[in-house]
């Protein structure tokens, strides 16, 4: 035996501890649920308990009856026969109706304990997915999108089907070796010594490798945390992927990223099939142990056949907790990494949030200021410095400079998909986290270079930019955006399903419905990151013409690297390392920088 259940069940339960805290809030509404599902495992117990006595029972009376006769060397009378006939036949009904109420308690007890746990834990997925859409840029950036979605779905997924089928069983064995061991203390402390003494055997012998299936369990998840990920990204780059020859490259890496987890994972059930099999064998030794001293008894009259039998059937039920012990174990340790992983992902803060005393904007005008804002990407780095303008509402800003400079961080900022660390930006002068989170991206219309759309209908896609609008508004916006007439020549019109981000249509109808979502929005502040670049000639000046609708008399942050862009702009802010190196009129601004690099760099 090579490692310990209880040591690794020891290693586990920190996660499991962790992860209980988190699904205890969901469990408390499945209160009625819980208490009947121990209702009918205690039920289940009794009945497992009373199953061997009927077989005592019978096996007393048919056996004292031939004693009996064989002393007196007397056929039994026909009243004695048919008094053991009843008792047989007493006995047989019982089994027949303890089996049949076990079996019922045992249903009811699964399918109350499954639903509180199924309804617990998708719960649980609502509640990651709501809390992974609340966490900042910040973090998504240091993320792998695979990965996480991995904890979302395959975690929550491992935790809830091991808690039904591994740890529901658990539970009812530990509570029926408990009841056996009560039973059998009272029958004859001997034998119950010597199974005692087998448990305590089992518990010592086999602690000395606990840990490692848990470690190894970490790591297997990890290791397929990664593997999700890589796979994201390549089916997410597929294009790539085939037009520079990557297969191999990518396979290669996705295959030892994949060895590493199947040798974690083969580790960890090697080690389970080691403890099943010692379990055997230490259960072997009990019974062989009790049915020597037991027989003994038997001869010497303190024990009756009966009692040895319910004794030599108690032996085989009270080890069964510890063979599921070890068989469930590696599924546990499993279940418990899974559940760090979930609690990682719930620990870790929101970092912008609402105060305690925000308000919701009122008659939102526009005007922006930024005053000595500084923000850090979290590892010491510093993505804007000490950067001050005030744009007045309804200005054009161009945003100029390399890549990387921080134009899109700037942003960033007006719907506070990030805070400063230090400094404050103001919307009509009042600070963004005195106001409700809500109510601030509310205020800001945003329109990318790689424009986003969900895998549903055309006016799904525009509809999220008010959630609430109808049809007509709908459509008003499409034809303000200038996406009206493909989309009605569409097979299904506005009802048409395009690919997952849009990857059915072309870049330039990406990018109109994007502008109808944006003008749908109707808000006072918009933000066009790029969003011409990448089209060609004809495509980008009639998304221009869609945008300059959308912003006219709008405040408006225009990141670009296209003069077109910049000069009709009523201020140009040239961004360098972070600062705000220049600022000034298109004319001046281009005159100065007369080619400005660089796109949407952060």
């Amino acid at each position: 035996m090579s490692a310990s259940p209880t040591g690794q069940l020891a290693g586990a339960l920190p996660g499991l501890r962790r992860t209980l805290g988190h699904v205890r809030p969901h469990l408390r509404p499945q209160r009625r649920l819980v208490v009947g599902g121990f209702a009918a495992l205690f039920a289940e117990v009794a009945f497992r308990l009373l199953e061997p006595w009927p077989l005592k029972i019978v096996l007393d009376a048919v056996i004292a009856a031939g004693a009996v006769a064989a002393v007196t060397n007397v056929a039994p009378s026909g009243d004695s026969t048919a008094d053991v006939l009843r008792v047989v036949l007493l006995a047989s009904l019982a089994v027949v109706a303890l089996a049949g109420l076990r079996a019922l308690a045992a249903y009811a007890m699964t399918v109350c304990f499954s639903l509180a746990g199924s309804r617990a834990m998708t719960g649980v997925r609502a509640t990651l997915f709501d809390h992974l859409q609340r966490l900042s840029l910040r973090f998504h950036r240091g993320s792998r999108s695979g990965d996480l979605l991995n904890r979302l779905v395959g975690d929550v997924g491992r935790v809830q089907e091991v808690a039904v089928t591994a740890g529901l069983p658990l539970l009812g064995n530990v509570v029926t070796l408990v009841g056996m061991l009560v039973v059998m203390l009272v029958l004859d402390a001997t034998l119950a010594l010597v199974v005692v003494v087998a448990l305590a055997l089992f518990a010592v012998g086999v602690t000395r490798q606990g840990p490692r299936i848990t470690r190894a369990a970490r790591r297997q998840r990890s290791r397929e945390g990664d593997l999700a990920g890589a796979a994201n990204e390549t089916l997410g780059a597929m294009v790539l992927v085939q037009a520079y020859g990557l297969r191999d490259v990518l396979s290669s890496r996705f295959a030892s990223s994949n060895d590493g987890a199947l040798r974690d994972g083969v580790k960890a059930s090697r080690m389970s099939a080691a403890l099943e099999r010692g379990t055997d064998v230490l259960v072997g030794l009990a019974a062989g142990a009790v049915l020597l001293i037991g027989a003994r008894q038997v001869i010497a009259g303190s024990l009756t056949p009966g009692e040895l039998t319910v004794f030599v059937s108690y032996l085989k039920s009270a080890f069964k907790p510890m063979r599921d012990l070890a068989k469930y174990t590696g599924r546990i340790a499993k279940a418990a990494a899974s559940g760090e992983r979930i609690s990682d992902l719930l620990d870790t803060e929101i970092d912008v949030r609402d105060s305690s005393w925000a308000r919701e904007p009122r008659r939102v005008r526009g005007a922006v200021t930024l005053e000595g804002v500084s923000t850090s990407y979290g590892d010491g780095r510093y993505a804007l410095r000490d950067v001050s303008v005030h744009v007045p509402a309804g200005r054009r800003v161009g945003l100029l400079g390399p890549s990387g400079a921080g134009k899109s961080t700037l942003v960033s900022l007006l719907p506070r998909l990030q805070d400063p660390v230090s400094g404050c930006v103001r919307l009509d002068g009042i600070d963004l986290r005195d106001l409700t989170l809500d109510g601030v991206r509310e205020q800001v219309a945003i329109v990318l270079q790689d424009s986003v759309l969900f895998a549903t209908t055309v006016a799904e896609n525009i509809s999220y930019g008010r959630p609430d609008a109808t049809r007509e508004e709908i459509e008003r916006a499409a034809r303000d955006a200038g996406a009206h007439d493909f989309v009605v020549a569409m097979p299904q019109g506005y009802e048409t399903v395009v690919g997952e981000r849009g990857g059915t249509l072309s870049g330039g109808q990406r990018q109109r419905i994007a502008v109808a979502r944006a003008m749908l929005r109707d808000a006072p502040v918009v933000v066009l990151d790029e969003a011409t670049t990448g089209l060609d000639r004809a495509t980008a000046d009639g998304v221009r013409e869609a945008l300059l609708r959308l912003t006219a008399g709008r405040t408006t942050f225009v990141i670009t690297h296209d003069p077109d862009d910049v000069r009709t702009c009523d201020l140009v802010l040239w961004i360098e390392d972070g600062r705000i190196a220049d600022r000034g009129t298109p004319e001046e601004i281009l005159a100065r920088h007369a080619a400005p690099a660089g796109g949407g760099g952060a």
